[in-house]
């Protein structure tokens, strides 16, 4: 045993035992937060004008504090570019991370001196409820790899800004530093697949131990990998043994993961975002993200069907349930209050408080009334792909509208590893997948409103290329899987290549 991986050992059962203990303390630390958080907020612009002086319960700040969007919050974002202080949060953000927006185009999300430590403590915690409860430390003593954004920062105002992996690289404690690839030259290209062609040469002699990345950037990864050594992944590394992933669901790109590795590994799952660090697997043992209860995040949820009305339902942590369908909101430590980060959750244990990621808040459809959702689609396709032996790239679903000629449909495009032997009776089986899950959908299919949805296959590396015409290749970039409009798919189209489903297009 290596020095880090000895040395690592005792801290991690340290935080290991402090994580399980905060279990039992969680609604008592949201309670703490909040108080902390209006007592350093009522001194600041917003915090006047919402008059959180007066703010003494829950409560009574759900009356004062609306939940907001970015949009919203936009005004107070352009006041601090200019310098101005005390405007969300005490003094100025010693960051703004970088976003991009589905609805506002490009985000600027202030990060504070306080809010910074929650972002590198929680990925670090990850890793250490992993070692200690696994006893596998022996990675740390290997070369890992976060494939990420450029750690080069420009500065907004005086303000360094750049995208939340760069600035979260800046930080990464110096014991770590020569263990971690691609290099910092390397890191700073900005063009993906030139990057990827660097990062792979860097890597593919190295003892890489530990991968981190969007599951689709890691696939990609692998494939350079595969493409120039001939060989399987768990050969080019065989001390390869953890994969840290988050972003999106990991269970549509595991199969075809854990076939380019070889080999199963250890997979530790991340809830990460700009505006903060949610959430994160704890355990090997149980499925789900225990939530960061203690982390300068005052969590509220509001029931998915509510959150763009006028005033919808607002409860804190202690009154969810498991099963329900959440929007989260947040209040932190860096100014950011009554904010809707446009992901939606579902609880699978409230003791201890456990969630999964269930989609976004904008990501569904429901052109028809039927309000289909992320966690419905991913689903239906991955148990039709499991009984059919069937690897699925990517895929996103969109509504069809019909003219004079039909009715409309769910268009699904699918980026197969492997088709199914009949396009046909699989889109039947997805589709009656759906129908199960959604009462609404089946309504409308029994009721001859729609048509079983359709499937349009897409080519090879097409979602690659689709993603690569929006300048959007790699990072933290991510294929919506639902839209409730044809602007993805329209553009898709360019890279179909045959149509399965209740009629041939």
């Amino acid at each position: 045993m290596k020095i880090k991986s000895f040395l690592a050992k005792p801290f991690a059962s340290y935080i290991y035992s402090k994580i399980n203990k905060g279990m039992n303390s969680a609604l008592a630390d949201q309670e703490n937060i909040l108080k902390e958080l209006l007592k350093v907020g009522k001194t600041t612009e917003f915090g006047k004008e919402h008059k959180l002086e007066g703010v003494n319960s829950y409560e009574e700040f759900k009356k004062a504090v609306p939940i907001r969007d970015y949009e919203e919050f936009k005004p107070y974002i352009e006041k601090i570019k200019t310098g101005r202080h005390n405007v969300l949060w005490k003094g100025k953000p010693i960051y703004f991370a970088k976003t991009s927006g589905t609805t506002s185009g490009v985000k600027y999300i202030p990060i504070s001196k306080e809010s910074i430590p929650n972002h590198i403590n929680t990925a670090r915690n990850a890793l250490l409820c992993y070692m200690a409860e696994t006893g596998n430390s022996a990675f740390s003593d290997g070369k890992l790899i976060f494939l990420s954004g450029s750690p080069e920062l420009e500065r907004l105002g005086d303000i360094p800004t750049g995208r939340l992996s760069g600035i979260v690289n800046h930080h990464i404690p110096k014991y770590l530093r020569s263990n971690q690839l691609p290099s910092y030259e390397t890191n700073c290209i900005e063009d993906w697949e030139t990057k990827l062609d660097k990062i792979v040469e860097e890597t593919i002699s190295q003892n890489m131990t530990l991968i981190s990345g969007i599951p689709p950037w890691v696939q990609m990864y692998f494939d350079r990998l595969q493409e120039r050594s001939g060989k399987k992944i768990k050969d080019l590394f065989p001390e390869f043994s953890v994969l840290v992933h988050g972003g999106v669901n990991f269970e549509p790109y595991k199969a075809r993961l854990f076939e380019s590795i070889g080999k199963k590994i250890d997979t530790i799952e991340t809830f990460p975002a700009s505006e903060g660090f949610f959430a994160f697997q704890n355990t090997q043992k149980e499925e789900g993200l225990l939530l960061n209860t203690d982390s300068g995040i005052f969590y509220e949820f509001v029931p998915a069907a509510e959150i763009f009305n006028e005033n919808p339902t607002r409860l804190s942590l202690k009154d969810v349930k498991a099963g329900e369908n959440y929007a989260l909101v947040i209040n932190n430590n860096a100014g950011l209050w009554g904010y809707n980060i446009g992901d939606t959750v579902k609880f699978i244990s409230v003791d201890p408080y456990k969630l999964v990621v269930t989609g976004r808040t904008r990501h569904f459809i429901s052109a028809f009334g039927e309000h289909v959702i992320a966690e419905e689609v991913e689903q239906s396709l991955l148990k039709a792909a499991h009984e059919e032996n069937v690897h699925i790239t990517e895929f996103t679903v969109a509504p069809a509208i019909g003219q004079a000629d039909g009715k409309s449909y769910h268009e699904w495009f699918i980026e197969f590893e492997n088709e199914p032997n009949n396009l046909h009776d699989f889109a039947m089986k997805v589709d009656d997948n759906l129908r199960r899950k959604n009462i609404y959908y089946n309504d409308l299919i029994s009721g001859n409103i729609l048509q079983p949805l359709k499937i349009r296959v897409i080519k090879k590396n097409g979602f690659i290329d689709y993603m690569k015409s929006l300048g959007k290749l790699g990072g933290q970039n991510k294929v919506p899987r639902l839209s409730n409009d044809r602007r993805v798919a329209d553009i898709l189209n360019n890279w179909t290549s045959q149509t399965a489903g209740s009629h041939q297009l």
